[in-house]
């Protein structure tokens, strides 16, 4: 994978990092210098179960929230794959929903995990509208927040205290979404 993509590559797990990484060095090393492949950026981590879950979240926590993590599981056939939005469940929110209340839930991270399922499918069918929606969906959910417009968890991120005017709840945001994902579509040349 970090090849095809001309990334590179750091694998993790508990007590073997250090012969991994030796043996990876002695078997790898060689077709990522001819690739020229080495930087502090875009790179691809690959992790066991355990580490992937433990490490991912504090690396998520520290750009900013766990809402915006997603992990994709790729089987060695490339045919394969597991999406799934990295973070627990939002049962807190979902209680505070029960009883009425606003909530500000972020749905990034799910949205991706569906997305990247989907252009997955795409690839395997060669479905070129399926992958111009994902695609669409993921520039989108990227757009609407880089203009201002996101959930309390990144609002906090950004702002630190923030007040109801600084954030949108659920359905605001999901809202704000539907509303930009339809002015992209519209926009987009027929296939």
């Amino acid at each position: 994978m970090a090849l095809s993509k001309s990334w590179a590559l750091y694998l993790s797990f508990l007590h073997r990092l250090v012969c991994v990484c030796v043996c990876a060095r002695r078997e790898y090393r060689a077709q990522f210098e001819a690739k020229g492949i080495w930087y502090e950026h875009r790179f691809i981590w690959a992790c066991k179960n355990y580490d992937g879950d433990v490490q991912s979240d504090s690396v998520a926590q520290g750009y900013g929230s766990l809402g915006m993590m997603t992990s994709v599981l790729i089987c060695p056939d490339g045919r394969t794959v597991e999406s799934e939005a990295a973070h627990g469940t939002v049962t807190r929110h979902y209680r505070q929903h029960q009883q009425g209340k606003e909530t500000s839930t972020n749905p990034i991270a799910s949205i991706f995990a569906w997305t990247r399922g989907l252009l997955h499918r795409a690839k395997l069918d060669s479905n070129t509208e399926l992958r111009v929606f994902a695609e669409a969906l993921e520039a989108v959910c990227i757009e609407t927040i880089e203009a201002g417009f996101m959930t309390k968890d990144l609002a906090i991120c950004i702002k630190g205290l923030v007040t109801r005017a600084d954030y949108l709840n659920t359905f605001e945001f999901i809202d704000k979404l539907a509303e930009n994902l339809k002015m992209k579509l519209a926009n987009q040349p027929k296939l």
